[in-house]
């Protein structure tokens, strides 16, 4: 009889990083309605784009998912996801190389980051009304 003596279970922890001299910067330069306004709809696009990320994924479109993460690319650093980022950019080069283990190891990550960021987000916009 074959009995599993020990079973692991791998807990993803992701450090989420903000650039809050971003956010600063976009409400000097946009005042507190322009500036909540272009939050706002960054995290809500940014959403709606990690979701559409997974489901090009899923379905092998690596054309349209390299599109999707380089606008969360741009979308990201707008509002200073420095970790959103980079991780983004690192999908786009692993889709670049055409390897399939790193851009699915990526990606899931990059879903991870993406939903702790977005939170991470609100919280501090909370933290400067």
């Amino acid at each position: 009889m074959n009995v599993v003596a020990n079973i692991l279970t791998v807990m993803h922890s992701e450090t989420v990083r903000l650039d809050p001299d971003k956010l600063s910067s976009l409400y000097d330069q946009l005042g507190e309605a322009g500036a909540e306004d272009v939050v706002c709809r960054a995290v809500e696009e940014m959403a709606v784009r990690l979701t559409h990320c997974e489901r090009l994924w899923r379905q092998n479109d690596m054309v349209s998912l390299r599109k999707s993460a380089r606008s969360l690319i741009a979308m990201a650093d707008q509002i200073g996801m420095t970790a959103l980022t980079a991780i983004a950019r690192d999908a786009t080069v692993a889709i670049d190389a055409e390897d399939a283990p790193a851009v699915a190891a990526i990606l899931f990550r990059l879903m991870r980051v993406g939903e702790r960021s977005l939170t991470a987000v609100w919280d501090q916009q909370d933290m400067t009304i």
